[in-house]
């Protein structure tokens, strides 16, 4: 009876275990590739050893460990303010009743599918090229697992398809659409002239100007892509999670965002 009990397993439990990978899976998309996953894993470790202690019954060592995990919550939200901002900003911001919800869940999609990218890269990159010669600034943001309405609703609302032509003339210098930045959902520019938050506490090089400014206050708001044509210099900026991204070339940029969006 005894091992039954131990073995007694219900739905409880199960929801219990599904709900922890959720919540698991959701932090480490928003700090991978970041500094903070390191961070991530040595938390988990030592909560792993806490756990192993309390099991083996080492009683000053497991005391040990859990006031030091009790004792710096209030340190990890310091640690964490940005990542735990996106991740109630994702959850906030998420449409539970779109059929592309469980598309964006990888673990729970078809993986024939996860690789399906709508969003027209190639033609994105190419526009910028094309505006990088002329040195025509431009700032564009892609959208990725939560929506930006929020930042839509500051400029004009749109439903073009991407192309480069239209990239080009929305960023035309006399173009009454170039100030601000486009917001690119899917593979439709879906807002123009919208305003971005400008993180000013930033130490970058005074060559950036606004626009790089305000590509890393949205990435490091929002769950979202940006991608900047300096208008002094021409150069490219492909930002992601408040940091800059290296790349070699075009299409080297353009294989960085297609494994970033899918």
């Amino acid at each position: 009876m005894d091992a039954f009990n131990f073995l007694n397993f219900g739905f409880l439990d199960a929801l219990d275990i599904v709900l922890v990978a959720f919540l698991l899976y959701y932090i480490y998309q928003l700090v991978r590739g970041t500094a903070a996953i390191n961070i991530f894993i040595g938390i988990a470790i030592i909560y792993l050893i806490w756990k192993l202690t309390v099991v083996a019954h080492m009683e000053l060592l497991s005391d040990i460990l859990g006031k030091f995990l009790g004792g710096g919550f209030i340190a990890l939200i310091i640690v964490f303010q940005q990542e735990i901002r996106k991740f109630l900003l994702m959850l906030g911001s998420t449409n539970f009743a779109n059929k592309n919800f469980l598309k964006k869940l990888k673990f729970l999609s078809n993986p024939d599918e996860i690789d399906e990218i709508t969003t027209d890269v190639k033609s994105i990159i190419t526009a910028c090229t094309d505006m990088s010669k002329t040195r025509t600034g431009a700032l564009i943001v892609i959208e990725r697992n939560n929506n930006l309405d929020l930042l839509k609703q500051t400029g004009d609302s749109m439903h073009i398809l991407i192309n480069r032509p239209i990239l080009n003339s929305i960023f035309y210098k006399n173009s009454p659409l170039h100030d601000g930045a486009v917001i690119i959902e899917d593979n439709y520019i879906i807002a123009t002239r919208t305003i971005l938050p400008v993180e000013k506490d930033l130490d970058i090089p005074a060559r950036y100007g606004l626009r790089h400014r305000a590509a890393i206050g949205v990435t490091m708001r929002y769950d979202a892509l940006a991608i900047v044509v300096s208008e002094e210099t021409g150069q490219i900026s492909y930002i992601k999670d408040g940091e800059f991204v290296s790349f070699k070339d075009s299409r080297h940029l353009v294989d960085l965002i297609r494994e970033d969006l899918g």
